[in-house]
């Protein structure tokens, strides 16, 4: 009897304008993710991003960085504020949640966006850190981020935010604990969400969409690094029914009363897919979602390719449904 023949998974193609500044993002000596890389990993993308203070300049906006209690018996959180200067009363805030697929990142590698976004709308951003992965598995990620947003809404007078108009964001995975943090906030009768603006999210454990197949070995994030991120995070129970919902927000069986989402993802990455079928599941309850599938774009688009054209229709569709949800009006 003759063996079937192996199942390719033909890629969707990198629009061919910003594939020059792939090669350039990914080098081909870049070490994998494994638990001996990510130390120098991480250190390697602390040095790309200095601290707030230093990449705003002479922006007309104040930077605090505050220590905030953590989850009970958990380590205290590190968190920076970054308000317009000169607020004389509480407007929106958004609470940001930083990538690096639950293993390296820093909160400062989102200052850039963050800052963008407090100019345009006359917004407070509120930066976490958190606990990373493997040496910090789930639930402990997610739930230092829950804390935080739990912090910042009973402390919004002193914030200068409005406690009704908070949207929780971030991109990655910071996108997926962003996710998270929304279903825990509906289970737990915690902060009532604006919104929840999910850039990329990741938040399938499984890896057996098509899309999480076309990128072996190619791209800003592979197939390789996506595996090794949640084996990181979740360890023997990834792909498991034990995995959480808010470990993994596929895993949630009701994504009824949820906060409105924004959900973007690029058509040439991993993500593509679980991220669309998040979008339809919320539909499919007569919730509120939108979704851009951006044609060509690679994992991480805005921060890599600024410049690209499509990055820049991106970044004004994200503000107007930010001024829709926070009820801010037309520019």
């Amino acid at each position: 009897m003759s063996e079937e023949p192996a199942v390719t998974h033909t890629p969707v193609p990198f629009d061919p304008e910003i594939e020059a500044a792939l090669a350039q993002i990914v080098q081909p000596d870049a070490p994998p993710f494994t638990p001996e890389s990510i130390p120098a990993m991480r250190a390697g993308m602390a040095a790309m991003f200095p601290p707030a203070a230093e990449q705003v300049g002479d922006a007309p906006v104040d930077v605090v960085e505050r220590t905030i209690p953590g989850p009970e018996g958990a380590p205290d959180l590190e968190i920076t504020i970054i308000s317009p200067r000169g607020l004389t009363g509480p407007v929106p805030g958004l609470y940001n949640i930083h990538g690096g697929g639950m293993m390296v990142g820093h909160r400062n590698m989102d200052v850039g966006r963050l800052l963008a976004l407090v100019l345009e709308l006359n917004v407070v951003a509120v930066n976490v850190e958190y606990r990373l992965a493997p040496e910090h598995p789930d639930p402990a990620p997610v739930e230092d981020c829950y804390a935080g947003l739990v912090w910042t809404a009973a402390n919004a007078a002193e914030l200068n935010i409005d406690p009704t108009r908070i949207v929780v964001m971030g991109g990655s995975a910071g996108g997926g604990l962003s996710a998270g943090v929304a279903l825990l906030a509906r289970d737990r009768q915690g902060p009532a969400l604006a919104g929840q603006l999910l850039l990329c999210p990741m938040i399938d454990d499984t890896n057996t969409t098509i899309a999480s197949k076309q990128y072996s070995g190619i791209g800003t994030w592979t197939r390789e690094s996506n595996i090794a991120g949640w084996n990181s995070l979740l360890g023997d129970k990834v792909g498991t029914d034990e995995v959480s919902p808010y470990a993994a927000p596929t895993r949630a069986k009701d994504l009824s009363n949820l906060p409105p989402a924004l959900i973007e993802v690029g058509s040439a990455e991993p993500f593509r897919d679980e991220d669309t079928e998040y979008a339809t599941r919320i539909w499919a309850t007569g919730g509120n979602a939108e979704l851009h599938v951006w044609s060509g774009a690679f994992h991480g688009f805005d921060m890599y390719v600024p410049d690209w054209n499509v990055t820049k229709i991106a970044l004004e569709v994200r503000t107007n449904w930010l001024r829709r949800v926070l009820g801010l009006g037309a520019a």
